[in-house]
């Protein structure tokens, strides 16, 4: 039989109001705040970049093929950005300042910026950030395990998203005419 829930809500009231300047970072938050707000720094570094690649691919598309594709970078784009947008929340949220100074920008992010001449060599080039981003995001996953729940579920989030980015651009690879293909 489980055992009933059960919670000292008069102690959890009385540290609610110890350190309320610390906002949402309770007792309760068993991670190492510096080294998730280090980490996420990090995350969000390679959101810009994968931003700003999109972006260059949607504006560099071109050929008789690319009006389709380059609207799926631009919607690839703004996810990037509005995950970019999530992560600087919370890193504010747990006291952190989200460095989104572009001097060391390729240093923090995982991914790197890789331009790519045609639709083949652009596709593929976010498809490996894209898997770099899926493995990386999965092991902070793990790391954080029940320590940070919250930043644990906005990753595991923006991780669906990369995962669906994948499997799109794995998929556009698959059909695009060989003489849209560049030779290997």
């Amino acid at each position: 039989m489980p055992q009933p829930f059960k919670t000292d809500i008069e102690a959890i009231r009385q540290r609610a109001r110890q350190h309320m300047e610390q906002g949402a970072v309770t007792a309760a938050y068993k991670a190492d705040r510096v080294q998730v707000i280090k980490v996420l720094n990090e995350v969000l570094a390679t959101e810009i970049v994968c931003y700003l690649r999109y972006k260059n691919h949607y504006f560099m598309a071109s050929g008789i093929n690319s009006e389709p594709i380059a609207e799926e970078f631009l919607q690839h784009a703004t996810e990037e950005q509005g995950h970019a947008d999530m992560v600087a929340r919370r890193i504010v949220q747990l006291g952190g300042m989200p460095n989104m100074n572009p001097e060391g920008l390729q240093t923090r992010s995982h991914a790197q910026y890789a331009e790519g001449q045609t639709l083949e060599q652009m596709i593929r080039e976010d498809l490996v950030a894209e898997r770099i981003a899926i493995e990386t995001y999965a092991e902070i996953v793990r790391w954080l395990g029940d320590d940070d729940p919250t930043t644990r579920r906005m990753i595991e989030e923006i991780l669906t998203v990369e995962e669906e980015h994948a499997d799109d651009l794995a998929n556009m690879l698959t059909r695009l005419p060989d003489r849209s293909r560049s030779p290997t």
